[in-house]
């Protein structure tokens, strides 16, 4: 009901969204050019790239005409600790009925979250745990029974019922959940005490190709410098390819496949494997601070609670070469989203201040774990239980205009209800999720904000393409993700069609907008989402 009422009392605000200042084209194609330039060396943070980024974000910032975002100063420092792995071993695997021995990159890939100078793991039992999730309120426990201290464990990813095509099952059937995404997995192998956890890379389940694996988990890793210097974490952690497990399986006489079927079930009991484990390395640590940017166009009658736009400026800096080239330049991801929070400061600007401030942040070290917004969340510049909401922006459309718009996670917050009307007012309508199971609403820094208990609305394009239909949408996302996702191979294009990102943009400016304008809104969870509770306890606290 609550649902209904809202959408009536938005549907006047089609024509604004119709209305609101004219996104620019070019400040999108500037920007996103200039970002994912090779003069910006795929900016890699806390490294020479990140000051001239940085440095060019506070300029544009201020030419769209914010103010500075923290206490007088445009940036938020987020202390770093950068982990690079040198002269790592190969896995070895013994015990079996023969010995399996993975080589480093093309089997496997390594790292490890303990600030330390050696990781090294030995005559390690190994387990294999299934999804390696533990979920209390769904009677699911793949760790019971069974003592892991020190032992290695073996891990799937994504949930157990990620293959059924319903959003029918125990973990939301084919959408992907928080249990399914790897760092989930490696912070329970973590807590029930695994000396090693490994995750078993398969293409589908996983979402992206090993390619991905090898150029984001190889060179220095980041973590965030904090007390403990995440010693409490596992020795190391990392991943194996699909036929390599298959191997692994062998020595030890159980069949993987067979295996992996019986962990889908409820009840799964963990399987000793009978083998021993043994790997390590060594760790070049560097401590150094990295950036959030912030600017802020003040509110008028209610300058202290705050509408927020977000992107993340960072990519994976010089990576795997491809036909020479190692810059991963980011142009898509996510030149292109910080293009679109600059076009939105713009746009705001230009409209006159609302009565709430509207703030944009662009974050640090989201490709290394959702790091920047997970400082700027867990240290906020402005209160959280006073963030009324916003938008987050990983990716735009450059294939063209979209007659879906499509909601990620759908199903969790009343952010959807007041983005609606915006979406009907272009033509287009709400579209079902193309690729539930990879996990997407968790993927990007909405998720971080989600998990202190603001909505932040993860939302735009779908598949459904003006001119091409689903077929052309479905081939240029497949493309993308095959060819130039953390490739080399992500730069910018001047052929790019910029259309569908101005109407997503310009859908984002209208709820931004209306957020920003309406003092009454403060959109909440749904009673069934996970976050309603953390959400209500900021709130009546803020009352």
């Amino acid at each position: 009901m609550r649902a209904a009422i809202l959408s009536l009392l938005l549907l006047g605000t089609a024509a604004s969204a119709q209305t609101s200042p004219a996104i620019s084209v070019e400040t999108l194609k500037t920007v996103t050019q200039v970002l994912s330039s090779d003069a910006y060396e795929g900016r890699a943070p806390t490294t020479p790239a990140e000051a001239k980024t940085v440095a060019y974000i506070v300029e544009r910032m201020k030419a769209a005409g914010l103010k500075p975002g923290n206490k007088g100063q445009w940036t938020q420092d987020v202390p770093m600790v950068e982990i690079t792995a040198g002269n790592v071993a190969p896995f070895s695997f013994t015990g079996g009925k023969s010995p399996v021995s993975l080589a480093y990159r093309t089997d496997m890939v390594a790292g490890t979250y303990r600030v330390a100078p050696k990781s090294s793991v030995a005559n390690s039992d190994v387990v294999f745990v299934g999804y390696g999730i533990t979920a209390p309120e769904k009677g699911w426990d793949d760790y019971a029974g069974v003592d892991v201290k020190g032992k290695t464990v073996v891990i799937l990813i994504n949930d157990a019922d990620w293959q059924t095509m319903s959003r029918e099952g125990p973990f939301e059937g084919r959408a992907m959940t928080w249990y399914g995404r790897w760092p989930y997995k490696f912070e329970n192998a973590a807590k029930h005490g695994a000396a090693a956890a490994i995750i078993v890379h398969d293409t589908e389940p996983a979402a992206y190709p090993w390619a991905v694996v090898q150029s984001s988990w190889t060179g220095p890793q980041l973590e965030l410098d904090e007390k403990g210097d995440h010693l409490d974490q596992s020795q190391i952690v990392g991943w194996m390819q699909k036929p390599a497990a298959e191997r692994v399986f062998a020595s030890a006489g159980k069949d993987y496949a067979t295996l992996a079927t019986a962990a889908k079930v409820k009840g799964f009991k963990a399987v000793p494997l009978g083998l021993k484990f043994g790997g390590g390395f060594d760790n070049t640590i560097r401590r150094q601070a990295s950036k959030n940017v912030i600017g802020v166009l003040p509110g008028t009658t209610a300058p202290n609670d705050y509408v927020m736009y977000s992107a993340h400026w960072d990519h994976l800096g010089r990576c795997d070469a491809v036909d020479g080239d190692d810059i991963c330049n980011g142009a898509s991801d996510n030149a292109s989203g910080v293009a679109g929070l600059i076009a939105l400061a713009e746009a705001q600007a230009k409209a006159g201040s609302a009565k709430r401030s509207i703030a944009f942040l662009a974050v640090t070290a989201e490709e290394s774990g959702l790091l920047g917004s997970r400082y700027y969340a867990e240290h906020p510049i402005y209160p959280l239980a006073h963030t009324v909401g916003g938008v987050n922006m990983d990716v735009l459309n450059v294939d063209g205009r979209a007659k879906d718009f499509v909601l990620a996670g759908a199903g969790k917050s009343e952010i959807e209800d007041l983005v609606k009307p915006f979406v009907a007012a272009e033509g287009r309508v709400i579209g079902v999720e193309a690729n539930p199971e990879r996990g997407g609403y968790y993927r990007s820094d909405h998720f971080s904000f989600a998990k202190l208990g603001v909505p932040m609305l993860d939302g735009g394009s779908g598949e459904d393409l003006v001119v091409g239909g689903t077929a052309a949408g479905h081939a240029a996302r497949e493309d993308y993700v095959a060819h130039r996702y953390h490739k080399p191979a992500d730069e910018y294009d001047a052929k790019w069609d910029w259309s569908g990102a101005v109407e997503d943009l310009t859908i984002y400016y209208g709820l931004g907008r209306k957020l920003a304008d309406d003092t009454s809104l403060w959109p909440n969870w749904y009673k069934t989402a996970e976050f309603r509770g953390i959400r209500d306890r900021d709130r009546a606290g803020a009352k």
